[in-house]
């Protein structure tokens, strides 16, 4: 029940929804869908069409870790080669944080993906709805061949 209404939720149908979706800026929290990082409240309004402001992002976040989504809390920063050495892992390496955006355009700040998408208009136009500047946009390419570039014959 979210503000009186009853929703049956199923995780294909979240995942889904959100496949051709942006993810809005994230503000401290956030859920893991096919590889993007989304606020829990803009994908619960997604899926039901409520306004924001009849739930919390507390249900949202519920609702989707009860689905099995990733949900954390966005620290604002990644942590650096020092922090994670201190936590016992490897550093994630800049390929490995990349992967989930293959054959897409990505733009970047600070090390983070910001929003990637099917096209450059595509994120130049979320850049410009939410008010970020990237420091570098790209496309991932979809295998070694289209990362080297081959040369016509």
């Amino acid at each position: 029940m979210i503000a009186g209404h009853r929703f049956e939720f199923e995780r294909s149908a979240i995942t889904k929804a959100m496949k051709r979706t942006l993810p809005e800026p994230l503000n401290e929290h956030y859920v893991v869908i096919g590889g993007r990082r989304y606020p829990p409240k803009q994908v619960i309004a997604a899926v039901t069409g409520l306004d924001r402001a009849d739930f919390t992002t507390h249900q949202a976040r519920r609702i989707l870790l009860r689905l099995g989504f990733p949900a954390a809390r966005s620290t604002g920063k990644s942590p650096t080669d020092a922090q994670h050495r201190r936590r016992g892992r490897k550093a994630p390496s800049r390929a490995d944080a990349l992967r989930p955006y293959i054959g897409q355009w990505v733009a970047t700040a600070g090390g983070e993906v910001l929003v990637a998408a099917e096209t450059p208009a595509e994120v130049v136009g979320w850049l410009a709805e939410h008010g970020q500047t990237a420091e570098s946009m790209f496309r991932i390419p979809e295998n070694d061949e289209a990362a080297g570039g081959v040369a016509p014959l």
